[in-house]
């Protein structure tokens, strides 16, 4: 019997899934999701990002018990399987939705399809986001992505006759343990799954999209302001296009009065715009995720690694409490606002003088939502080694300053800092003696002190940094390479509004001690959706 193999991988959803009505409209078809060891031991991958997809796995497994069939789980390389189950029954088509992942599993596509050509197997491929492949220029980019978003949801109940092809050995979710080595699973991470992803959705659009506007910049409103869906579209337990749409249908729902509602669903569709704009420039140039988008800036940062400021950064113990308070919250919980993720990689590419791609890859560990188009491309913007992009330095005591002005941030995630009074809280190395053993508090660089010292003055390491990279810059060799970045990566004018800056670019300096893809102006700096893109 003929029949279709859907490859599930970050698309972990029935509804609208284009490859899954495809091939179900020609035949019978075969679920397979391949959880493939070499995938989970790679250096971005993490113990929390396995349990999100198990959990995941485990409701699309039931929802397609509901439709009497089964999901197909089976753990190796993914063309040893596809092989093993060709040679017990061979099937005439395999699908799936287009992945921009990282370097493993573009390789692995490409192994993929040079097996289903030996084989004489079909493979066709679905745009997953709003992501153009082997695009040619940018000028048509924001066409394509309006027509994506705008076309009908794929939709199963208009397969007249849904057939699944039989499987000699079912094998479900349930065969999956976590690969050795694999660590960090927080226990206040969100929990994956499609209900979970919808009750989130419903949430946001009815409710907390109110407090979007104003409320996503501090990480003390932010984690009911913010959307919540980032890891839930990472994974694919909702389609870009439902969400789109969905948000879309509730603006127009809503009453001329609701303008802070109103305010928030607007900004809000900017920054799933901006989604995948991110994602269309590692898509258009893999290489970004190991080596610098601006090959002038080769060596500005990468012979200067420093394993101490390395260690205080991952161990929250920089000795910047805004710093160290968002450093335990990520590591808690899985998720931190957009501001805070850009502070750390400030603070990483410039006081602490870090290489992105370390840092980047311990982030990515860290971060429940790790999408790797929008966290490599925004990894090498925060470093300034895109060659294009405004030069972004946060001060991690404006920060505090601004978005958690009482303090009540860093204390919650700073327990010792609670006995801290409020004129030092934020600066707590100026704090006196006297006021110290008052506190039972001590301030010092040892492993015994209860608030490190910071490590490098913020002030002079700030303004070293800054003038190392701008000399770079002005150098007429990087000079020349900007023009070609510009037009193969740079956003286009986007005519709903979101070109324009939104988000504060806060690059004050301290004051105290893959495929084959914009011309634009620094007016049309994109709102900033910062390294996960947590929305």
């Amino acid at each position: 019997m003929s029949y279709r193999v859907v490859w599930f991988k970050r698309d972990l959803r029935l509804h609208d899934h284009a490859a899954l009505v495809h091939a179900a409209s020609l035949g019978p078809v075969l679920c397979l999701y391949i959880a493939e060891p070499e995938l989970w031991a790679q250096p971005d991958a993490a113990l929390q990002h396995f349990e999100f997809v198990r959990e995941s796995l485990t409701e699309l497994q039931r929802d397609l018990h509901t439709l009497g069939g089964s999901l197909q789980v089976r753990v190796g390389n993914a063309v040893q399987v596809l092989a093993a189950l060709h040679a017990q029954a061979p099937f005439a088509e395999l699908v799936a939705h287009q992945e921009t992942g990282n370097a493993f599993t573009y390789e692995r596509d490409v192994q993929v399809g040079a097996w289903c050509r030996s084989a004489g197997v079909a493979w066709t491929e679905w745009a997953q986001f709003g992501v153009v492949r082997r695009l040619k220029s940018r000028n048509t980019w924001q066409a394509r992505w309006e027509a994506h978003m705008a076309a009908a949801t794929a939709d199963l109940s208009d397969v007249p006759d849904l057939r699944f092809a039989p499987v000699q050995a079912s094998q479900g979710a349930e065969i999956l343990t976590p690969p050795p080595g694999l660590q960090h699973n927080p226990a206040q991470r969100q929990r994956g799954g499609r209900r979970l992803a919808i009750e989130t959705l419903n949430s946001f659009l009815d409710l907390r999209a109110q407090t979007y506007r104003g409320g996503i910049s501090s990480p003390l409103s932010s984690p009911t302001a913010c959307s919540r869906l980032s890891a839930y579209l990472a994974y694919g337990c909702l389609s870009m296009r439902e969400v789109v749409q969905s948000t879309r249908a509730t603006l127009q729902a809503l009453p001329p009065q609701a303008s802070r509602h109103r305010a928030g669903l607007t900004g809000f569709v900017s920054r799933l715009y901006w989604h995948c704009h991110f994602i269309q420039k590692l898509e258009s140039e893999p290489e970004i995720e190991w080596r610098n988008m601006h090959r002038g800036y080769d060596g500005l940062r990468e012979d200067g690694w420093n394993d101490g400021h390395f260690a205080a950064l991952t161990s929250a113990r920089t000795g910047w409490p805004m710093v160290d308070a968002c450093v335990l919250m990520l590591h808690q919980t899985g998720w931190l606002n957009f501001r805070m993720r850009a502070m750390l990689v400030s603070v990483a590419a410039y006081p602490l003088w870090l290489d992105w791609r370390p840092v980047g890859h311990w982030l990515a560990t860290q971060f429940l939502d790790y999408e790797p188009g929008i966290h490599w491309s925004q990894l090498q913007m925060q470093s300034g080694t895109t060659g294009i992009n405004t030069t972004r330095v946060y001060n991690p005591i404006k920060q505090a300053q601004d978005h958690d002005p009482k303090g009540i941030f860093v204390r919650r995630w700073l327990p010792h800092m609670r006995r801290v009074p409020d004129t030092w809280l934020f600066e707590p190395w100026l704090m006196p003696p006297e006021v110290q053993r008052h506190c039972g508090l001590t301030v010092g660089s040892g492993p015994e002190a209860d608030i490190p010292l910071p490590v490098v003055d913020l002030a002079e390491a700030t303004r070293t940094s800054k003038a190392a990279l701008h000399a770079r810059r002005a150098e007429p060799g990087v000079k020349a390479g900007k023009k070609a970045i510009v037009d193969k990566h740079a956003s286009r004018q986007h005519g709903s509004g979101a070109q324009r800056n939104v988000f504060t670019r806060d690059s004050d300096t301290p004051k105290t001690g893959r495929r084959k893809s914009a011309k634009s102006s620094s007016a049309n700096t994109p709102p900033s959706p910062q390294l996960g893109f947590d929305f």
